[in-house]
C-alpha cells in the first residue's frame, strides 16, 4: 500500500449531492485504499459523514470535522485535530474552491470578491500556515493544493482565475520555503471535470438538463473530447503525496486531457 502508516488531512473531502463523484470524496477513497489513516475536514457534516462511511467500508481508519476555511481558528483546529487524533500530518490535500459569484470585472461586486478570495485563497493559505510547524517538526511532508485550468487559461471571470493563479504562486514559494524542512508541496490543476460542484450548478442555472452541460464542457477536451473525472485528480493526488515523488516539489501539475495546451 502506496500511503500505508501516513495520516492524511483532507480538506473539502464533502461533496454537493450529484450523478458523479466529486475531488475531494474520490481522493479520500484512494486515499483510504492505499492504507492512510484519515481526517475529513467539510463545511457540511452531512456530506463529509456520507465520505466517512465510504472509507471506512474501504478499511480506512478515518474521523470527520466541521470547519470553515475562512476562519483561522478553525484552520488552526484543523491542523491540531490532525496531531490529537494521530500524533502527526503526513499530507495536507487542500481541495477547497468555489466560482460561484464570480462576474467580468466591471460587474464583479466588491464584497463578493472577498468572499471568494478568502475561501479560495486565504482558506488555503491558513490551512498550510498552521499544518507546516507539525510537519517541520517531524522533518517531512507533502502538501497538495488544488488549484484550476482557470488559473493559466482565458476566461470570462476574474476572481477565480486570480484566485487560483495565485494558489499556483504561494504553492511553488510554500515548497521553496520548506524544502531544508524536508516538506514537498505540490499544485494540481485540474481541467474540466464531470464532477457534482461543476454539473449540478450549472445545469440548474442555464435550466437544461446535466447532459446538455456535459456535451458542452466535452467538446472543449481535446484528449477524447470528453471531461475528466474526480478519479483522474485523485490518481493524481495519490501518486504526489507518495513516496513515489519524493524527489518531486513545486510542481504545477496539469490533470486536464490537454485543455492547458491551448495557451500555446
Amino acid at each position: 500500500m502506496r500511503l500505508r502508516d501516513k495520516v492524511a488531512v483532507i480538506v473539502g473531502a464533502g461533496q454537493q449531492p450529484g450523478e458523479t463523484m466529486g475531488n475531494g470524496r474520490a481522493t479520500a477513497m484512494r486515499f483510504a485504499q492505499e492504507g492512510a489513516a484519515l481526517v475529513l475536514v467539510d463545511n457540511n457534516a452531512d456530506w463529509v459523514e456520507e465520505t466517512r462511511r465510504l472509507v471506512v467500508e474501504e478499511g480506512a481508519e478515518a474521523s470527520t470535522l466541521v470547519a470553515d476555511i475562512t476562519s483561522e481558528d478553525d484552520c488552526r483546529a484543523i491542523a491540531e485535530a490532525g496531531r490529537q487524533r494521530h500524533g502527526r500530518i503526513d499530507i495536507l490535500h487542500n481541495n477547497v474552491g468555489r466560482s460561484r459569484g464570480d462576474r467580468a470585472t466591471t460587474d464583479m461586486d466588491a464584497d463578493m470578491w472577498d468572499e471568494l478570495m478568502a475561501l479560495n485563497l486565504k482558506g488555503m493559505f491558513m490551512t498550510c500556515k498552521h499544518v507546516l510547524p507539525i510537519m517541520r517538526e517531524q522533518g517531512s511532508g507533502a502538501i497538495i493544493n488544488i488549484s484550476s485550468t482557470s488559473s493559466i487559461c482565458a476566461r470570462q471571470t476574474i476572481t477565480y482565475k486570480t484566485g487560483k493563479g495565485a494558489v499556483n504562486t504561494m504553492s511553488q514559494h510554500l515548497a521553496w520555503e520548506n524544502a531544508a524542512h524536508g516538506i514537498r508541496v505540490n499544485c494540481i490543476i485540474p481541467g474540466l471535470m464531470d464532477t457534482p460542484m461543476a454539473i449540478e450548478r450549472r445545469a440548474k442555472e442555464q435550466g437544461v438538463e446535466r447532459d446538455v452541460v456535459r456535451e458542452g464542457r466535452n467538446i472543449q477536451v481535446p484528449l477524447g473530447a470528453s471531461m475528466g473525472t474526480g478519479w483522474d485528480v485523485a490518481n493524481a493526488a495519490l501518486f504526489l503525496a507518495s513516496d513515489e515523488a519524493q524527489y518531486i516539489t513545486g510542481v504545477l501539475l496539469p490533470v486536464d486531457g490537454g485543455l492547458s495546451i491551448k495557451i500555446g
